[in-house]
């Protein structure tokens, strides 16, 4: 019995493992097309600090959800969600592979588990309040507040994202019921097969230092300079984010650039553990250790082995 192609193929797992280069074997192999899951990947004029694959790294495969915002404009998790589930169906009309791959956790659950977004109103005066309880008592007192309520979604979001953090609140003072109820019983996915990518500790600390100090060989420092001189403020969600506030602080001589570079290594440890934290609760998930694999290709091949019908017409070589 032949069996179809799997609606989705999921490629994750945290910053630095080689989700991309594997995400692209896979198309290779699969006649399939990327479909991006990292949240700052949708910005464009940020291509260094979020290691965003260049022309020779696609290798021809096609990828969506990839600089199709500037660093200033408004991007939700719900306005992420419509797009890559429309740009999903559109690949599957196709006949095409849909690999979604990335490491924003959210973005991913969105998309296979059906988040309903956008039926509980905006109450602006509640979110004036908000943000000036915390300009008063720290980001801290706010996540604090926001653990009390709903430990669950406190759980996945990092201190500093203000803007998620009040968006739940939001939507427990409006319903009187936490954001990650909304969430319950919604598991109707697109999904087929869900792999993550992971290796010791050691290793993706070691790959993660690595890559910063790539970053800055290929012209981080630049590539935030020229974007503070085009406007974008140290305020923007998009300019948060790990890599550039560290430079930015630097460029406006807050700290020195061993200090800058000592930041973004030390949070971008902290933040693969975040991912990794995240995608651990999830029992869907099949884990692949990229070190007892000889590369991408060999990685790719285990996939397309292991997914529900992928393997049809596809060689492993």
């Amino acid at each position: 019995m032949v069996r179809e192609p799997a609606p989705l193929l999921v490629v994750l797992g945290p910053t630095a493992t080689g989700k991309t280069e594997v995400a692209v074997e896979v198309a290779l192999l699969s006649d399939g097309e990327v479909v991006s899951a990292d949240s700052m990947l949708v910005y464009k004029y940020m291509d260094v600090g979020t290691a965003k694959p260049t022309s020779k790294e696609r290798q021809g495969i096609t990828h969506h959800l990839i600089d199709i915002v500037a660093p200033d404009q408004e991007f939700s998790v719900a306005h992420y969600q419509k797009m890559a589930q429309d740009t999903i169906a559109d690949i599957r009309r196709r006949s095409k592979l849909p690999i979604l791959a990335g490491g924003t956790g959210l973005y991913i659950q969105s998309v296979i588990d059906g988040y309903k977004f956008g039926e509980v109103g905006i109450d602006y005066d509640l979110r004036e309040k908000l943000h000036n309880y915390a300009h008063l008592h720290g980001k801290m007192a706010l996540h604090d507040y926001l653990k009390k309520v709903d430990p669950d979604t406190a759980s996945r979001l990092h201190p500093n994202d203000q803007k998620r953090i009040i968006r739940a609140l939001e939507i427990y003072e409006i319903t009187g019921k936490p954001a990650s109820s909304m969430h319950a019983g919604q598991k109707k996915s697109w999904y087929k097969d869900l792999f993550g990518l992971h290796m010791s500790r050691d290793q993706l600390y070691d790959r993660v230092n690595k890559r910063v100090d790539k970053m800055l060989d290929q012209g981080l420092v630049q590539e935030v300079n020229k974007l503070l001189e085009t406007g974008y403020d140290t305020s923007l969600v998009s300019m948060q984010g790990l890599g550039y506030k560290e430079i930015a602080a630097y460029l406006k001589g807050e700290i020195d650039l061993e200090r800058a570079v000592y930041l973004i290594k030390r949070d971008t440890r902290r933040f693969a553990k975040r991912q990794l934290t995240w995608f651990r609760r999830d029992s869907r998930i099949k884990w692949i250790n990229v070190k007892e694999y000889g590369g991408a290709r060999e990685i790719a091949c285990e996939i397309i082995s292991q997914a529900e019908g992928v393997s049809k017409g596809v060689s492993n070589h």
